[in-house]
Parts: structure tokens; sequence; C-alpha cells
């Protein structure tokens, strides 16, 4: 799989990350969240994303990783709008992953202006390694603008598939200009996109870049976008991550193959 650097070269990460919102806490009701997480390492998934906000997964993520922290990237976030409650999600956090955060994210661009400098101390400090921003909304793209031209943060994770583009109009371009990495969220629509799948005549031109299933060109498509760096495919099966992973090596979609998935995607 492609490694791509996050925060001006200061992080490599595998292209294909591991997101936990309500997968991770799927995988532990069925007794398969260390296997989820194992089978991810073993495929070469590298990131995994988790939140305060996703119920147990940071916990879980922690049990599931017991021995083998060192084989991931640990992207969390800051989910409050008290600065004193922020301060306990990060020190957490840093207690649950052996001393240090890889990335810390302010999520939902929630109470940012107050968590950035315990962030940026945290991250003086080593306990911490980027500072990141998110959020789901099209509506909040004009604040993230905003944060991301203070130079403050590292990263932004936005969603991006061929249902949500509006990354397109201004975060992406900006990323690109300041060196921010790019971490993207919801590449299969939150499930809508794979809810009709193309036949194999529709996939058939996506064949010579390794693609074989709908779920791979999806990923495929977002990370094809020279200025993505992650994309994030959550699922709580460990049997199907073998299947995301196939679709972060190269070679990439060029501007015909994307348009190409685009069309399947919009027109069914």
């Amino acid at each position: 799989m492609e490694q791509r650097s996050l925060g001006r070269g200061r992080v490599s990460v595998a292209v294909v990350g591991l997101g936990t919102w309500q997968r991770l806490e799927a995988a532990a009701a069925a007794g398969r969240h260390r296997e989820l997480i194992d089978t991810a390492i073993a495929v070469g998934i590298r990131l995994v994303d988790t939140s305060p906000m996703y119920g147990a997964a940071e916990r879980l993520l922690a049990e599931a990783l017991d021995g083998k922290r060192d084989h991931v990237v640990i992207a969390d976030k800051v989910w409050t709008p008290s600065p004193e409650e922020g301060a306990a999600q990060l020190a957490r956090a840093v207690d649950w992953y052996g001393g240090r955060v890889d990335l810390m994210q302010i999520h939902n661009l929630v109470a940012g202006r107050a968590h950035l400098p315990m962030l940026e101390a945290a991250r003086a400090q080593g306990l911490i390694g980027l500072i990141g921003a998110t959020h789901y909304s099209a509506s909040a793209f004009p604040d993230l603008a905003e944060l991301m031209s203070t130079g403050r943060i590292d990263t932004v994770q936005v969603p991006y598939n061929p249902l949500q583009r509006e990354v397109e109009r201004t975060i992406l371009p900006l990323a690109a200009d300041l060196g921010l990495g790019v971490l993207l969220m919801r590449p299969l629509g939150e499930g809508r996109l794979v809810r009709r799948t193309p036949s194999p005549a529709e996939l058939a031109p996506l064949g010579p870049f390794g693609v074989t299933t709908w779920v791979q060109a999806l990923i495929k498509w977002g990370l094809s976008d020279p200025r993505v760096h992650v994309s994030l495919a959550a699922t709580a099966r460990p049997e199907r991550l073998a299947e995301n992973a196939a679709a972060g090596s190269p070679p990439w979609f060029g501007p015909d193959e994307r348009a190409h998935v685009l069309r399947l995607a919009t027109t069914r």
C-alpha cells in the first residue's frame, strides 16, 4: 500500500485507514474487536481514527492494541465545549495509547480556539505529534478554512465521495497551498453509495487499476485526488479489510476513470 506524508512530512501513513465510528463497538459486541485491529495491521492499514464521541471506541482500541501500539498511527479527537474536559480527554488518550497520540483533532470544530493552546502545548511536550480539525458539514467549511489559514493545524478531516464534493471548492485547494494533510471521511457515503453495486461490465474499465469491487472503486476515487492523504474506511468485519486495503495501491485513476466512477455513482 502506498505511503503518504501528513503534517508537512512529519508522519508517514498508509493511504487507507480504519474509522471506528459505530464499527468498533459493533465488532466488540461480536467479540471481534481485537481480531479487527489485528487484521487491519496484517493487511497494512496503519492509521486508526477514533473520538470521545464514538462511545467506547477509544477504550476498545486501546485494549485491541495491547502490545501492538507501535504498529499504528492513532488519530484521536477532543470533543467538548469545556477546556477542562478537553484537557481531560487528551490526558485519557495519552494514557490509553502509551504516552503519545500521533494526531489529535478538534472534532467538528467544537471550541476550537479554546483547545488550540492546550494542544499546542501538548505538541511542544511531545504528547501529541500533529494537530488537526474535522467537520462533516459543508456549512462549517468557511470556519474550517479560517482555522486552516492560521497555520496552527497540520491536518483536516472532511467528507469526500462522489455524492459529497463540496471540499473541492475551497478546502482541498487551500490544504494543498498550505501543505496540510487531508484525511477523507465517508468514502462510501455512509453506506448510501454501496446499496446498489454496478455490474461487472460497468466496473471492467477500472480493472487495470486493480479494482475488482465497487467499494475499491469508491475508495480509490478519493485517493486518486493527489490532495488527499488517507481514506478512512470504517467496517466491523475483519474479512472486509483486505478488500479495502487493496484500493490503497497505485496505479491511481486519471480524470477519465474518476469521471466513470462519478457517473456510476450518480446515475444508478
